[in-house]
């Protein structure tokens, strides 16, 4: 149980105000859904109001989403009237209904709700998206006055044989009602000023009740004016009102269990689940989208909550229920932050049918109108285009279809139009890059490394066949199966197949990484991914640098080779022939071996402050010449060095390095440095603004770079030997901090020691 003081418990006082607020307004706004929903669907108008209900107090109560909000689904209103038609009686309708909660109940048990994590994000968007332009499109005949069609129907064709482009049309070209428009517009006006003026926006009354409670006002006040001003009870809200309690009881249906032999009730069923559930897993998916403390609801428990919830249905006389976005968007919109904010919009639905329908029916059409058409301009926001436009087209095509197959059919066929085109594009994706193929260059040689996806099915087949139809012979190639959970038998037969047979061949060496045991293809390197004795004997000073060089493309690219180091470590414990010594900072941004992207026991690492040169780093730099026998001597200092930014300002300001640090040996590190920077430099040092000082900072690092160079050359006979003798290089380089880039200064030294 959920302690008081978490923020999302029931028990949680401070939370209720914001609840109260939220439910009062999605209860405003689900009357009229309720009641047109189940008008819409031929069936009778008190359905309607009892799945508002059910959706509330029975989902919302077993629900464990704190911002969804349940009740009659727009997007059922045709199968609900077909399924009626087809069953012959509503009594028959709701026994469908009673089975279709049972199955619900079992997918939840069956962790059916796992389903919705394989819904693309660019088709809840779209849906998103599409709803807020449906609330746009289909409120603008409601705001002017035009109800011919009930509140609730989403549907592009509509029951009076118009579509959502022609009626707006009919509505502009004459058929406006004066005084429901003048509510209607009233009503937005008020509600765009309530929400930007921020004392009235962060007050404890809602915008939207302040909207239908001056609708309400509006309307008496037009009526006194008589004429074309008076808002007729069709332009009203329309509560079925009973005079007495037994009138009350007339309106529920039950259903009817002889039609249980039918098998049309079954087929019914289960068309009423799958559509319901699939409706509530979107809706699920978006509303989570859209709450601001990205909360995620568990989908299974909300297939129980909602099969309990339409069981309810069909025993008492209700249309089927499913998660509602338009609901939920408003609640979370009003800043519910627990589920009692559902739970109280079925109560106040429930008191508004027993005590005061009579009042609630004076509420005009055009300011509810007034509240959902503000909704969808927040849904389908220039914001959100921009943001999957810039996702690319395998976000941007599939969220534009299923947005205009739901404007343009209604929203289940919408729906699955986006998830048809959404899953094209995967499968696209995955026939096209079903693999990571990146062309490495090894100590050994240029390897094709063939990186196997999560996944890779049947699909894959074409595609990795075409890289294997392409592979140049004599190469080698490594099938890096790592990161692979499932290999499909014909992929894996493909593979051993190009192993022992096609690629011997054509001279073509493959080799193996990652393979699971069940699979039968065991780890095997043919080519050499660390540096060894024969390398480091036939490599020249030239190709190690390039080595170098192509190894910083790599780290800067983000294509960094995938090595073996257990192999590497067993592989060198015997020796160690690397190719390079390096001579770097001790900055802790400059690993050299992570830079230039290289495994173990490929250089030797000299690391100083400065990158300075003195006996003992000339030492080691020695010893990895004359007796290791590596080929390249590469001294590479850094920009925003501290070791240069230290010494340029303690000479700019004259000061003692002891003195000033209380370092005894700093000072060897700081002389050393201090000879790339003249005097008058370090006298204009302090004149410098702070870009330049930064500028002249890292000039002095490559200056003092290009002197340690020179400073290895003439202070080591050893080193200037293999030089002359070709057997090896003095570089320099400076690498940049902010970028990863490394700059590799002409050899000029290095051949001028020869």
């Amino acid at each position: 149980m959920k302690n008081a003081t978490d923020p999302h418990s029931l028990t949680n006082i401070s939370t209720l105000p914001k609840d109260i607020t939220a439910s009062v307004v999605v209860f405003l706004v689900a009357l009229p859904l309720c009641l047109g929903i189940a008008l819409a669907s031929g069936a009778p108008l008190f359905s309607g109001l009892l799945a508002g209900i059910i959706g509330g107090l029975v989902v919302g109560a077993l629900s464990g989403s704190h911002t969804s909000v349940s009740g009659p689904a727009a997007g059922l209103t045709a199968i609900v009237a077909t399924q009626i038609a087809t069953l012959g009686s509503f009594e028959a309708f709701l026994l469908a209904v009673f089975i279709a909660g049972l199955m619900q109940i079992g997918l939840g048990i069956a962790r059916a709700g796992a389903l919705s994590a394989f819904f693309p994000s660019s088709v809840i968007k779209g849906l998103l998206a599409a709803i807020g332009v449906i609330l746009i499109l289909k409120q603008i005949p409601h705001l002017l006055g035009h109800d011919t069609d009930p509140e609730g129907e989403m549907s592009f064709s509509q029951p009076d044989h118009e579509n959502t482009f022609s009626e707006i049309g009919t509505v502009l070209f004459g058929d406006i009602h004066v005084g429901a428009a003048v509510v209607g517009i009233a009503c937005i006006l008020l509600l765009i000023t309530w929400e930007r003026v921020k004392p009235l926006k962060n007050s404890i009354v809602p915008g939207p009740l302040v909207v239908v409670l001056f609708g309400v006002l509006l309307q008496g006040l037009l009526g006194r004016l008589g004429g074309s001003w008076v808002i007729e009870s069709s332009h009203l809200v329309q509560i079925p009102v009973a005079e007495n309690v037994e009138g009350l009881v007339e309106f529920f249906r039950f259903p009817d269990f002889a039609q249980l032999a039918n098998p049309g009730i079954y087929l019914a069923a289960v068309t009423i689940a799958i559509v319901a559930s699939l409706e509530t897993l979107l809706n699920l998916e978006a509303v989570d989208k859209l709450d601001p403390e990205r909360r995620v609801s568990p989908g299974s428990r909300e297939l129980i909550a909602q099969g309990v919830g339409n069981s309810v249905a069909g025993l008492i006389g209700s249309i089927p229920i499913t998660s509602v976005i338009v609901r939920s968007s408003i609640n979370v919109g009003m800043g519910a932050k627990t589920k009692r904010s559902a739970i109280l919009h079925g109560v106040l639905l429930v008191v508004s049918v027993l005590l005061f329908p009579t009042y609630l029916n004076m509420i005009p059409l055009a300011s509810l109108a007034a509240i959902l058409l503000v909704t969808g301009f927040k849904l389908a926001s220039p914001k959100l285009f921009k943001q999957m436009w810039d996702e690319g087209r395998y976000q941007f095509i599939p969220f534009l279809f299923t947005l205009v197959s739901i404007v343009l059919t209604d929203l289940l066929v919408g729906i699955l139009i986006g998830l048809a085109v959404s899953t094209l594009f995967i499968l696209n994706s995955n026939l096209r890059r079903p693999i990571r193929r990146i062309v490495e260059t090894h100590l050994g040689g240029d390897v094709l490394h063939v990186e196997l996806a999560n996944q890779v099915s049947f699909l894959n087949r074409a595609a990795l066949e075409k890289v294997f139809r392409d592979v140049p012979q004599g190469s080698n190639m490594l099938i890096d199966a790592s990161g692979t959970d499932y290999i499909d038998p014909d992929v894996l037969s493909l593979i051993r197949e190009f192993k022992e047979e096609r690629g011997p061949v054509r001279g073509v060496s493959v080799s193996l990484r990652g393979f699971r045991d069940k699979y039968q293809l065991d780890d095997e390197i043919q080519f050499a991914d660390y540096s060894t004795r024969e390398l480091q004997d036939r490599v020249t000073p030239e190709q190690v640098l390039e080595l170098l060089k192509e190894g910083n493309r790599r780290f800067r690219t983000g294509n960094r080779l995938t090595r073996d180091f257990e192999r590497q470590v067993n592989a060198t414990a015997e020796q160690q022939t690397p190719l390079a010594a390096i001579l770097s900072c001790i900055d802790s941004r400059v690993p050299a071996e992570l830079v230039f992207d290289l495994g173990i026991g490929d250089i030797f690492s000299v690391r100083v402050a400065g990158n300075v040169i003195g006996s003992k780093t000339l030492g080691s730099l020695e010893f990895g010449v004359g007796v290791a026998g590596v080929k390249l001597v590469l001294v590479l200092g850094h920009t925003r060095c501290g070791a240069v930014s230290a010494s340029a300002n303690l000479l700019a300001d004259g000061k003692d390095v002891k003195g000033e640090t209380g370092c005894d040996h700093l000072h060897t590190i700081v002389s050393e440095v201090e000879h790339s920077i003249s005097q008058a430099e370090a006298r204009r040092f302090r004149q410098l603004s702070p870009v330049e000082q930064e500028a002249f900072l890292d000039e002095v690092a490559k200056r003092n770079v290009q002197r340690t160079v020179d400073e290895v050359i003439q202070r080591s006979a050893a080193i200037r030997e293999a030089v002359r003798a070709g057997n090896a290089m003095v570089v320099g380089a400076l690498y940049d901090v902010r970028s990863g880039e490394i700059e590799f200064f002409p050899d000029d030294q290095g051949a001028a020691g020869r």
